[in-house]
């Protein structure tokens, strides 16, 4: 009875982040980029927090469904989601695997940092091959036509590490104090 209990408590933090992964990802500001778009916005504050709050694994999972619904809810995204889902989960799996379990906030700058540096790269990277493939750019207009989204994934990206960081110090703690930390 006991182990059901707390896979349902699993279940439960990770429907949390996943649903605040979500409402935070549709806080945003969307830029206009020659064809297409590029935002800042605040999920990534929510995914790297889920990485850090529940761990690598259930942390990604959190993180990449709630971006993946937010995706599939937005006309714009819809065609993203699937890169979305493995994007964000492998931000915050490389947040948690850093820093989880450490209620420190040098480590979670660290974790944070790395998670948001892998989410850039990523994120980056697919752009500049969609360009050279699906739109057929040469190469140094497939960079050119990327640094919109690299400026705006970087200004995310700090956005996301220093707010994330020092959030999920004091998450942790207060998940401590309710009895609801991870064990």
């Amino acid at each position: 009875m006991e182990k059901q209990k707390e896979t349902l408590r699993r279940l439960c933090r990770a429907a949390v982040l996943a649903a605040a992964v979500f409402v935070t990802s549709g806080i945003r500001l969307v830029i206009p980029v020659g064809e297409g778009n590029t935002a800042l916005h605040l999920g990534n504050v929510m995914c790297l927090l889920s990485g850090l709050v529940l761990g690598p694994v259930p942390g990604g999972l959190a993180a990449g469904v709630g971006s993946a619904v937010y995706d599939l809810t937005n006309p714009l995204y819809v065609a993203s989601a699937p890169f979305t889902f493995v994007f964000k989960f492998l931000m915050a799996l490389v947040a948690g695997a850093i820093a989880h379990r450490r209620v420190d906030l040098r480590w979670n700058l660290i974790g944070c940092t790395a998670g948001s540096l892998t989410y850039t790269a990523l994120y980056v990277t697919k752009s500049f091959l969609s360009n050279l493939w699906f739109k057929e750019l040469p190469l140094a207009a497939a960079w050119i036509a990327v640094l919109p989204k690299l400026a705006a994934s970087a200004v995310n990206g700090l956005i996301a590490v220093v707010v994330a960081a020092p959030l999920a110090v004091w998450v942790s703690m207060a998940l401590k104090r309710t009895g609801w930390a991870m064990p």
